[in-house]
């Protein structure tokens, strides 16, 4: 992969993060490449779905598994503009996902580089390559944007708790 491969499905995830907050969700947003192969693609549905997992990873990986027909993803990258949690990373590592590109750092959750870094941890037997930063500031600036935009509209302490 490219630093341009790397911009151009950054902006697909981007898309489907902004598409996330004008549905009332966490604009995080994800898709999944093999061979420069859109395999899947989501943003965040727990409030669509009413359902604590539905992170755009998990559902971009569900969608990718399904159209493969299997669940091992070898050769695959997964592009997502925050830095996944320890679920989503967890699912990375499962799913044998070669590589993971994200956006925006996730202080506060982050599980690849803030702290828990279970793609490249020792103890399992699949590690996972880390391209960190891509449009993080388009990334981060978004997810900020609509948090400020919640607060003012459900008050203040209302908002979600997955803030950057």
């Amino acid at each position: 992969m490219t630093a341009e491969s790397d911009a151009y499905w950054m902006d697909r995830a981007l898309g489907l993060a902004r598409l996330a907050a004008l549905r009332g969700e966490v604009p995080i947003g994800c898709v999944v490449v093999r061979d420069g192969e859109l395999l899947g693609g989501a943003h965040d549905g727990k409030e669509l779905f009413g359902e604590p997992t539905a992170h755009a990873e998990i559902l971009a990986l569900r969608q990718a598994a399904r159209r493969q027909g299997d669940w091992r993803l070898d050769g695959a990258t997964l592009y997502v503009t925050l830095e996944p949690c320890a679920m989503c990373a967890g699912a990375l590592v499962h799913a044998r996902i070669a590589r993971l590109v994200y956006g925006a750092g996730n202080p506060r959750w982050g599980a690849c580089t803030a702290g828990l870094e279970i793609l490249q941890n020792p103890r399992f037997n699949h590690w996972v390559e880390i391209v960190t930063g891509v449009r993080a500031e388009e990334a981060g600036r978004l997810l900020r944007e609509t948090f400020r935009e919640w607060r003012g509209v459900r008050g203040a302490g209302e908002s979600p708790s997955e803030t950057v």
